[in-house]
């Protein structure tokens, strides 16, 4: 274990002994975790306490959410929730009345936003947190913020110059076509103020961080989740993410769950220090490392070599998830509907979502494509180009990622 990794340790020590005992007196749903393993709250001593714990993936968290509607018994009596926001899942977060609730001020004074920015927010506002958790940083930082969310490019590119738009947060994809409408529009980078941009919810290849780098002086990428907000941040140096000093992240091994301090590859598990709503031993289903060299810049807290694949079935596709299982209750029951596939691909760093279907005898194919597009678009919340094929292969799984990230 490197120094900053455990003076990391060290001061979660505190923030474990100091919260999660009394969170787990309160709180039912981590009570009981913590009975099925054998726990009690006055066990939770330290970070090495926690190894105990099993994981909580997402699908027991969904599964918890289920039983007991709509925070599976994880919110604590009395808690004040400020907004509900919905995941892919479904999932259902409590935003609490604080302000900074996802803790992302830290990453985003990294990157050097400040108080005099005038801000692109083109994260989606729409149900899911990510708007909404960035746009509370911001104002908290001081910064004005055009909520732009995601769509109408040609209003966004023409307000970036009729208000000097001077930093971006969303997507990279999205942030490269933006900038390439506003060329299309002979609104180009030079008609506004643009220095900065803080890119989150997908991956940054290095041909597209040196595309945006072209137009853009500063360029830094984010990781966090709906459910937990910030989990890492670039600094300057641009060499993997640095924590988060007010939550515990662990990489974890696969199978026993226990903690990998070493630069083992392993799952992103979350733990935050908060007694409304405590998440314990979150398991994202990210892949990561812990990096053992010390970084240059004087960021106290280690890094993780960034986001290295995916665990579950699950893939993120524009910045949210797509579950397999949520896409077999979405579509499984549809009339005329024999099987399908959803393939991802990603043509131009933009991904592409495609579902192909097979029609059952007598079916009404163009009927059916209309209805799959649909129930995709209500159900799923993505638009995707549903294509009627005539057979697929009985063996193959309900989604198909055939995208790389290593150009």
């Amino acid at each position: 274990m490197t120094n900053a990794v455990a003076a990391y340790v060290r001061r979660c020590d505190d923030r474990v002994s100091a919260v999660l005992p009394h969170a787990a007196r309160r709180v039912e749903a981590l009570g009981n975790r913590l009975r099925q393993a054998g726990l009690g709250p006055d066990d939770l001593v330290d970070v090495a306490a926690l190894d105990r714990l099993p994981v909580l993936s997402k699908d027991d968290l969904v599964d918890l959410q289920a039983a007991a509607p709509p925070f599976g018994g994880l919110l604590a009596p009395g808690a004040t929730v400020r907004r509900i926001f919905q995941s892919p899942g479904p999932l259902y977060e409590p935003e609490p009345d604080v302000s900074d609730p996802w803790r992302w001020l830290p990453a985003l004074t990294a990157a050097g936003f400040g108080p005099g920015d005038v801000v692109l927010n083109a994260c989606g506002y729409h149900l899911s947190p990510l708007g909404a958790m960035f746009e509370q940083a911001l104002l908290t930082l001081g910064a004005t913020v055009v909520p732009a969310g995601v769509g109408n490019m040609d209003l966004q590119a023409r307000a970036c110059r009729d208000v000097s738009v001077t930093a971006f947060v969303g997507l990279p994809s999205y942030l490269k076509a933006l900038l390439e409408k506003a060329e299309e529009l002979d609104l180009t980078p030079a008609a506004w103020p643009l220095e900065r941009a803080f890119v989150i919810a997908e991956p940054l290849p290095g041909s597209l961080r040196a595309w945006l780098e072209e137009r853009i002086a500063v360029v830094r990428q984010g990781y966090g989740t709906a459910e937990t907000g910030n989990l890492g941040y670039e600094c300057d140096e641009r060499e993997g993410l640095h924590l988060p000093d007010d939550a515990l992240v662990q990489v974890c091994d696969l199978t026993s769950g226990e903690a990998l301090w070493d630069g083992s590859e392993g799952e992103v598990v979350a733990t935050l220090f908060q007694d409304h709503y405590p998440l314990v031993r979150l398991g994202t289903g990210d892949l990561s490392a812990f990096l053992l060299e010390p970084c240059r810049c004087d960021i106290q807290t280690p890094r993780i070599a960034g986001w290295l694949g995916r665990v579950g079935d699950a893939v993120k596709v524009r910045g949210m998830f797509l579950h397999p299982r949520q896409a077999r209750s979405t579509l499984g029951a549809l009339p005329g509907l024999e099987s399908y596939r959803l393939v991802v691909d990603r043509i131009d760093h933009r991904d592409v979502l495609r579902c192909e279907v097979v029609a059952a005898a007598g079916a009404d194919e163009a009927g059916l494509a209309t209805a799959v597009k649909e129930r995709i678009r209500s159900g799923l919340r993505f638009n995707a180009e549903v294509v009627v094929v005539a057979e697929l292969d009985p063996g193959e799984p309900p989604v198909v990622d055939l995208r790389r990230w290593d150009e």
